[in-house]
């Protein structure tokens, strides 16, 4: 499983993670909903499961991948301010560049 952070997007979650509530908490990745060989994403903080795994960045922020879920391997994220501020997920290595 592969997961590739920006660097803005690693500064936004790392501002999470370091909240009080946020200390034992991870980033997780899923797909929101799949047809044919696309996929929306999500994300969320929450705690590995056994079924997980877990990726380490470059950009020192782990991400949880449900390890069943191909549409996962590869995915890209990114924050971006213009021309609205928010988080993107994409996974480039399907095919997927963003939003249709």
């Amino acid at each position: 499983m592969n997961c590739k952070i920006t660097r803005n997007a690693a500064k936004k979650i790392k501002e999470e993670l370091q909240k009080e509530n946020n200390e034992e908490l991870m980033l997780r990745v899923f797909v929101t909903h799949s047809h044919g060989s696309h996929a929306h994403y999500g994300m969320d903080l929450d705690k590995p499961k056994e079924t997980d795994t877990i990726v380490e960045t470059d950009k020192e922020v782990s991400v949880i991948l449900q390890s069943d879920e191909p549409m996962l391997d590869g995915v890209k994220i990114d924050y971006l301010y213009f021309p609205e501020e928010g988080f993107i997920i994409t996974n480039p290595s399907k095919g997927n560049h963003g939003d249709h």
